[in-house]
């Protein structure tokens, strides 16, 4: 009789062992079965290095079962494909406008802007100007302003100060599908119109390459493409009325000496891609748990405040 119960018992516990395994192996099943698919994120080309960086790492030392596809458009060509549910995260360097909020709502999509970064907006010359290496806030955002140095916009050196070279200047920038572009335009230059004649551009290693072959050219865009290739270009000290600022990763950073020309970068999460999607939803935890703050550096962003990617990180937490 004991052997029987004995070998009763032994069968329970086998059962349960068994079933226990199950539950184990069902559950991880599950977790893989979440964690598999794709991430689609398109939008700013200047945040794109930051992105795309968080995204390789991702995929090779987290979760190597999701795809992030990490693409450039640029802002606003990127916010639409958002905004009628085309991408999961849309990469901003700008804020979110009411018209974009507004087709996001009569979409039924659920959105949250995130600041991810903080990038410091730069003005680049050829290495061979050595004239134009440091100027003042005004001289930067009169220069790019059509008709306010002359009518036809043909500007020289010279007319920025006189001991300059009597050289045409060549302005270049990124087009109008870029955030860098409407920053530039609606912040710094509060809405003015651009010089006539200023050559832009939808890819921003093209600006680079222009710059760098043009001893008379002078290029806006953000300061990670700058510091990627600080071997071809010189950026320009800005003087704001305490000095000449050259940006780094210090003078950008929260309350640094380039603040005027600092601002923020965001991306945009769809709610509803995070509800729907657990591999949507765990991509974004490690875009402010980890990634936001490990890789900012090295792709030319002061990283912001621990504090407010945790705020972010808790905020993407408690989707459901």
């Amino acid at each position: 009789m004991a052997m029987v119960v004995a070998c009763g018992n032994n069968d329970t516990a086998s059962e349960k062992n068994e079933e226990s395994t199950n539950q184990i192996e069902t559950e991880q099943e599950i977790q893989e079965e979440k964690l598999s698919g794709s991430v689609v994120i398109d939008g700013s080309g200047t945040v794109y290095p930051l992105m795309a960086r968080i995204a390789e790492e991702y995929m090779v030392e987290v979760e190597p079962n999701v795809s992030v596809e990490v693409s450039r458009a640029g802002t606003s060509a990127g916010m639409k494909k958002y905004v009628v549910g085309e991408t999961d995260f849309s990469n901003a360097s700008r804020e979110i406008k009411e018209e974009e909020i507004a087709e996001l709502e009569a979409n039924n999509i659920d959105s949250k802007e995130f600041k991810i970064a903080l990038d410091g907006m730069t003005l680049v010359i050829n290495p061979q100007n050595d004239w134009a290496t440091e100027m003042t806030e005004e001289e930067i955002t009169t220069m790019f302003v059509t008709g306010a140095i002359k009518d036809n916009d043909e500007v020289l050196w010279s007319d920025i100060r006189p001991e300059w070279p009597a050289e045409k200047i060549n302005f270049y920038g990124p087009n109008e599908n870029h955030g860098t572009y409407e920053f530039f335009v609606e912040v710094l230059l509060q809405k003015q119109d651009l010089v006539n004649g200023i050559n832009l551009q939808q890819e921003y290693s093209t600006l680079v390459n222009l710059v760098s072959e043009d001893k008379n050219g002078i290029a806006f865009f953000g300061y990670g493409y700058y510091a990627n290739n600080s071997d071809k270009i010189t950026a320009v000290k800005v003087d704001f009325g305490n000095g000449p600022v050259g940006p780094s990763l210090d003078t950008i950073a929260e309350d640094g000496e380039y603040g005027p020309f600092t601002r923020p970068v965001f991306t945009n999460l769809s709610i509803d891609s995070a509800k729907e999607k657990a591999q949507v939803k765990a991509f974004a935890e490690y875009v402010f748990g980890e990634g936001a703050g490990k890789f900012a550096g090295e792709t030319g962003f002061a990283p912001l405040p621990k504090a407010e990617l945790q705020e972010s990180l808790e905020f993407v937490k408690s989707i459901k």
